[in-house]
């Protein structure tokens, strides 16, 4: 199918921590001179993923390429920032070949793909797919609560089950769903992760499995869907609602001394994110003796570290991680847990 010369845009969500900045890196490497714009959106005050994609240093995504919304879920400021984003992009001298938006994990992407039939944008874009990346982990320990609720048609639930409804609206609109992280499970958890997935995708979605975001770039850019003249088969929670909000959900930020302890550090972090109704944590961290900057991603008590770049000569080495959880998480308890490991530096002394 021919899109009238329109610019693709793919739309990638998924719960927090599920691997959505991992996929767009395995795209950016794999670009095979594509040029890509990236729209990045965050929930929470620290911006971190736009500062893991700066620093990978692809030639297909330029520093002016990568924009960040960082005023709330761009599920919620539509016509505030994405519009404006979209017009700023699509005005440039030379366009980008395809637009890859990475929404929030806490985001609904109805109310995204319903935008693209907006009169400021709907003659130049289209959206060539919704892709839903998916913690294969998360699904086999049931974190998204219910798996009844994520089935097309499902039941609505006598309680409260803010994480089902992010998590079943994701899959509701997706065209391709990507079950990611599937390294962490065996033979049988696999399966057992594919069958409940399976039975909760809406018709003509499709599932696939990936390890590190490592999909193929060729199916994730090429779906050619045109999902915003398809939003009757995307049925979601919130249709019925005049506008949806985040109050099941909080953040805030913890400030990191340099560490001289790595290991304790990332003891304490782990500690941290198996405490109650604590979701995400990421962020990036300076190590004494190292010239690297350290960075932080946690889903739960799961972590991992890796050094991405070298820390910039005009930079403070000043580390933090963003903290994402439900309603009623103990700041508190959590910055405490974090601080308690003795790992860094009284104030940088001997950095």
């Amino acid at each position: 199918m021919i899109l009238d010369k329109k610019i693709p845009v793919t739309v990638v969500t998924g719960f927090l921590g599920a691997g959505k900045t991992s996929l767009i890196r395995h795209l950016l490497a794999n670009a095979r001179g594509k040029k890509l714009a990236l729209v990045i959106n965050e929930f929470g005050e620290l911006g971190i993923d736009r500062e893991i994609l700066l620093g990978c240093g692809y030639a297909a995504c330029t520093e002016e390429d990568i924009v960040e919304l960082a005023n709330g879920c761009i599920c919620c400021t539509v016509a505030d920032d994405f519009l404006p984003t979209m017009e700023t992009l699509l005005s440039r001298p030379v366009a980008p070949d395809h637009i890859v938006i990475e929404t929030s994990g806490l985001a609904l992407p109805k109310p995204l793909v319903k935008a693209f039939a907006w009169p400021e944008v709907a003659d130049r874009v289209t959206v060539d797919g919704v892709i839903a990346v998916v913690d294969a982990a998360a699904v086999v320990e049931t974190r998204f609560d219910d798996p009844e609720y994520w089935k097309p048609g499902g039941r609505v639930p006598e309680h409260d089950l803010p994480l089902a409804e992010v998590f079943g609206d994701q899959l509701a609109c997706a065209d391709l769903v990507i079950l990611n992280k599937t390294d962490l499970l065996d033979a049988a958890q696999r399966a057992a992760a594919q069958n409940t997935l399976q039975a909760s995708l809406r018709r003509g979605s499709k599932l696939i499995a990936a390890v590190h975001g490592a999909a193929d770039p060729a199916i994730v850019l090429g779906l050619e869907a045109g999902a915003e003249s398809d939003l009757a088969s995307r049925p979601s929670h919130h249709d019925a609602l005049a506008a949806h909000d985040h109050d099941d959900f909080d953040s805030f930020v913890v400030a990191v001394a340099p560490l001289a302890d790595r290991a304790s550090f990332e003891r304490a972090l782990a500690a941290a994110g198996a405490l109650p109704r604590v979701l995400r944590i990421k962020g990036f961290v300076a190590v004494a003796g190292k010239n690297m900057r350290l960075a932080v991603q946690g889903v739960g008590p799961r972590l991992s570290t890796y050094f991405d770049r070298p820390w910039r000569a005009d930079e403070r080495r000043e580390g933090a991680v963003v903290v994402i959880g439900e309603k009623g998480m103990s700041r508190d308890e959590v910055a405490r847990t974090i601080a308690d490991s003795d790992a860094a530096l009284v104030d940088g002394a001997g950095f």
